[in-house]
């Protein structure tokens, strides 16, 4: 089968990389004159610098070029999937489409997967995620990630499809159990970020990641996931890695609020975003979510660092 990856930021040029080792895979830029930079210099300067691209990959930002492989791995953000998805709907009918973004939409409150099956109803879907940076991945280091679909004959193939010298992948058809851990575990990584960069240690580190995943968990119950899924790579894994790097971009925005400097706008944070939808559902549910609710209202400058903790700590006591 041919693959294309629509989405040249980091992460879709790092997977383009990984899969040109088992062949030949084109990489759509929406940009058409940085589709021709990386053709003519063979790097993703902007989003990727000092690594070269291998021969395998064709860039291009030819849509129709692209849409032309049989499976799309779509490495686009979170809250743009819905548009890319009806820019292009009626060429991505019959296809297998991959999503490779974190998050929660923030109009409808539906993950990936869910979006990809109201925007492209006739297509074949999974969700590749877990615990991943775009630099590992293009250095050719070791990673795992979770392919989720809940075609079990499917899922196989894209698993044999998918994996390469460096990604090792494990399959699962609990796709909302998946996708939530991916897109939940930004919001602690925000949450992580703000308590270190505000001084208050590895301890409160700890005790927010602990406290985070199990809203993840309550949360993810709530939403019919199963509860094994959040304890492997695409929740616990994922959590992991992204609550305890500065290359996760979500604990950056984090360190920015504790440090109160400004952060890069041009940057994803799907964390932010997630946040919202996470703890609008969870209070129309009655679903007790104290962090995540208040990472939402610190990233919007509801209230600094340090209040955002003692709202926290002056909650009643209660058993683990």
């Amino acid at each position: 089968m041919s693959v294309s990856v629509l989405g040249s930021g980091a992460f879709g040029t790092a997977l383009a990389i990984s899969l040109a080792g088992n062949g030949p895979v084109t990489l759509w830029s929406r940009n058409a004159d940085r589709a021709q930079q990386m053709r003519e210099t063979r790097e993703n300067a902007t989003r990727l610098p000092n690594i070269t691209l291998p021969g395998d990959i064709n860039v291009t930002g030819d849509i129709a070029e692209a849409l032309t492989a049989d499976t799309l791995l779509l490495a686009v953000p979170m809250q743009k999937l819905r548009s890319a998805l009806q820019d292009h709907a009626p060429a991505l009918r019959g296809k297998t489409l991959v999503a490779c973004c974190k998050g929660i939409e923030l109009t409808s409150g539906l993950g990936p997967v869910a979006v990809i099956k109201e925007g492209v109803p006739d297509a074949s879907v999974a969700l590749l995620t877990g615990p991943s940076f775009a630099d590992d991945i293009a250095h050719g280091l070791p990673t795992a990630l979770t392919l989720a679909c809940e075609d079990t004959e499917l899922g196989k193939a894209l698993q044999a499809e998918l994996t390469t010298a460096n990604l090792r992948l494990y399959r699962t058809t609990d796709t909302i159990g998946a996708e939530l851990g991916g897109a939940l575990k930004n919001v602690m990584a925000i949450g992580c970020g703000a308590a270190i960069g505000a001084g208050l240690g590895d301890s409160a580190r700890a005790a927010l990641m602990t406290r985070g995943f199990a809203e993840m968990q309550r949360f993810a119950a709530m939403r019919g996931a199963r509860p094994d899924t959040l304890m492997g790579l695409s929740g616990l894994g994922d959590l992991v890695l992204t609550c305890s790097s500065e290359l996760s971009r979500n604990y950056r925005f984090g360190l920015s609020l504790g440090l109160n400097q400004p952060f890069d706008s041009q940057t994803t944070v799907e964390g932010v975003a997630t946040a919202r939808a996470m703890s609008d559902i969870a209070a129309k549910e009655g679903l007790d979510m104290p962090i995540s609710a208040t990472v939402a209202d610190l990233s919007h400058g509801a209230y600094s660092v340090t209040e955002a903790i003692q709202n926290l700590l002056n909650r009643p006591l209660k058993e683990e």
